[in-house]
């Protein structure tokens, strides 16, 4: 994508307007002005309803065009604007800074406006519900042309809209979709990592897409500027090209924080998922450590419950009795009577580098931790609380100073070179949650400033933070809670979608089907866990040899590229199928829940060799020009690895 295929309105004293994307190109007065702005006291103009276009009326000021960057500065009723657009390979990436000239009240402000959609597109969008993430649906646009136009109107009242509340996300949404229609494909992500909104609506004969963080409407926020003061809002990016997926995929690799997890894909063993679940002590560590460093794990992640001297079992809910006391994260002398190092010197001891869950943002309603009343999330000046926790709000100085108190003494005392962040609560809608969000992340990269070597997995209760803010400065991110592990093969094979293979972590806890649980997580990140210590030795020795074959290749996943020759995953289809195409080589896992027939057709350009990589003697080949598998069982997967330019004999 260039910037040929972008075209403005730029005339002193008029609207700055974007015109049109590649293919997409309305009939010119229905194109949106590039930033839409709404204030307090000054209403919008037309029959906007609940929708976010004809806020201020601002007049193109003067721009500047540089090689990979559009600057446009305007005016209006009382503020100045400056609204980027900068290319990054394929994708425009734009966001838009308001300066008061004048007190004001700011009520909206869009990342991303554009008319000139045709009214037959096809909306892709992502449902993420807790433990069944990645559930991608195309359907058609539900708007309908009413006729208004004809008697002078903008469009009607009606939008599709995609909004999330609170801190989560990606809670029930991803912040990401395409639209599709027969001349081409408009992709897009919101790169926020708290609330955001997306919607859809008609515009006299055209259909506008408008994206945006939080706005009063949706989310109650709001934001007081004095003169001379700014605010800047979420940033978006979008892309016409031929494959977004793909385009989609190199741009986050491009603009995420630079970091060797990326391209080593170390294996991580963490001790929660159908194993400890948050019950660790020095017995039942000790036999898992020596199992996952047999099995070939480099990092081994102990994971919540080290911090708790009670032992207090699951209470009302299943919550253990830690859940609202936590905030100090002091190792357990209970759980550890010999010291939590007797743990972390065995896990270096057989080669694999100590890691801890932390949930640093919250603090137990129990917790004896003192902090300043203004160092937590409050709402109305009432400080919240949900589900036993109260949440810190990272702009204020106590919480930076006690959160980087806690890391550093784990780094330094405990040698720790991991770190889960989890975070399992949702605030809702709090008086700084924004500032909190931009807070957190800028925490999170000095963090990494000071400890260069250290990895940080963001977690939010699985997939719930998977915004493109959060992954662009995590090298890992937890992609589901999901215990199942019938279930699994459907997230992971749709993740890569919004995630780069080499940074989401998928569950493995081997048990009876080695085959099934190691496939699921071997065009990703591996997260082992489950009970390998009670595995007998052949499938423990199963476990190794997927490890070993992931090793083997894990590098190549760094720049390959999602494939899906079965169609993006249902949650219930009985034949799921992901590749990574990475050039000349892809990777291809294959699964089979049900179905009566054995033999999985997979539509593969042809020129390429076929070889099982695991289960070895998993049977693939070529048959009259179509790539089969065969999976004899129900619930058995294989991983494949074909090689481009090579014959492919029949079988």
């Amino acid at each position: 994508m260039t910037w040929h295929d972008l075209v403005f309105e730029l005339v002193a004293g008029a609207p700055p307007r974007l015109l049109a994307i590649g293919p997409f190109k309305g009939d010119g007065r229905s194109a949106l002005p590039v930033t839409q702005i709404e204030v307090t006291g000054r209403g919008r103009s037309g029959t906007a309803g609940k929708r976010h276009v004809d806020g201020l009326r601002l007049r193109h000021e003067s721009h500047l065009a540089e090689e990979d960057r559009l600057t446009i500065r305007s005016g209006g009723d009382g503020v100045r604007v400056t609204t980027v657009f900068q290319a990054i390979d394929q994708v425009i990436r734009c966001w838009s800074t308001v300066t008061a000239t004048e007190e004001l009240v700011l009520e909206h402000v869009s990342s991303f406006a554009f008319a000139g959609l045709p009214w037959d597109l096809t909306v892709w969008s992502a449902r993420n519900p807790w433990s069944g993430e990645f559930r991608w649906s195309g359907r058609p646009l539900e708007l309908h042309d009413v006729g208004m136009t004809r008697f002078g109107q903008t469009g009607t009242k009606n939008r599709v809209a995609f909004t999330s509340t609170g801190s989560w996300p990606s809670s029930e949404h991803l912040p990401t979709g395409r639209l599709e229609c027969a001349g081409g494909t408009l992709a897009w992500q919101i790169e926020h990592n708290g609330p955001w909104h997306a919607e859809l609506a008609d515009r006299f004969d055209d259909v506008y897409l408008a994206l945006s963080g939080p706005s009063l409407r949706e989310h109650g926020w709001s934001a007081r500027l004095a003169p001379g003061e700014s605010f800047t809002g979420a940033t978006a990016a979008f892309t016409v090209a031929d494959d977004p997926v793909a385009a989609l995929t190199a741009y986050r690799r491009a603009v995420r924080r630079p970091h060797r997890d990326n391209a080593e894909l170390p294996v991580v063993f963490n001790d929660f998922m159908n194993c400890l679940m948050g019950d660790p002590s020095t017995e039942r560590l000790l036999p898992l450590v020596e199992a996952a460093s047999r099995a070939g794990a480099e990092y081994f992640c102990i994971d919540a419950g080290w911090y708790d001297d009670s032992l207090a079992g699951p209470g009302d809910g299943g919550v253990p009795g830690w859940w609202d006391t936590v905030g100090a994260w002091e190792p357990s002398s209970v759980r550890f009577p010999g010291g939590l190092h007797e743990v972390i010197d065995a896990i270096k001891g057989h080669g694999m580098v100590p890691g801890l869950w932390l949930e640093p943002e919250v603090i137990g309603v129990r917790s004896e931790v003192a902090l300043p009343e203004e160092a937590f999330l409050r709402r109305a000046g009432t400080r919240l609380a949900e589900w036993g926790r109260h949440q810190l709000d990272l702009s204020h100085p106590a919480a930076v100073a006690h959160l980087d108190a806690v890391v550093d003494r784990l780094v330094r005392d405990h040698g720790i070179g991991y770190f889960k962040f989890d975070y399992n609560i949702d605030i809702g809608p709090a008086d700084r949650l924004l500032e909190h969000n931009r807070a957190y992340l800028e925490w999170v990269e000095r963090v990494l400033d000071r400890h260069p070597g250290l990895v940080i997995e963001s977690c939010a209760a699985g997939g719930m933070r998977l915004d493109g803010a959060t992954l662009a400065r995590h090298s890992i991110a937890s992609l589901t809670d999901q215990q199942d592990e019938l279930l699994l093969p459907a997230i992971a094979a749709a993740a890569p979608a919004a995630v780069p293979p080499e940074q989401g972590a998928m569950w493995a806890y081997p048990g009876e089907r080695v085959a099934w649980s190691m496939v699921t997580a071997m065009l990703g990140r591996i997260h082992l866990s489950g009970r390998l210590d009670l595995l007998p030795p052949d499938r423990l020795a199963e476990v190794a040899e997927a490890i070993g074959v992931y090793k083997s290749y894990r590098g190549e996943l760094a720049h390959g590229l999602p494939r899906w020759p079965l169609g993006l995953p249902g949650w219930q289809d009985d034949r799921l199928a992901l590749a990574v195409d990475c050039g000349d080589v892809a990777y291809l896992a294959v699964w089979r829940r049900g179905g009566p027939s054995a033999t999985i057709e997979l539509p593969w350009p042809s020129g390429y060799r076929v070889a099982p990589l695991f289960p070895a003697a998993a049977e693939a080949g070529w048959e009259a020009g179509t790539l089969r598998v065969v999976l004899p069982e129900p619930y058995s997967a294989a991983l494949l690895r074909l090689v481009k330019g090579a014959p492919c004999p029949e079988r």
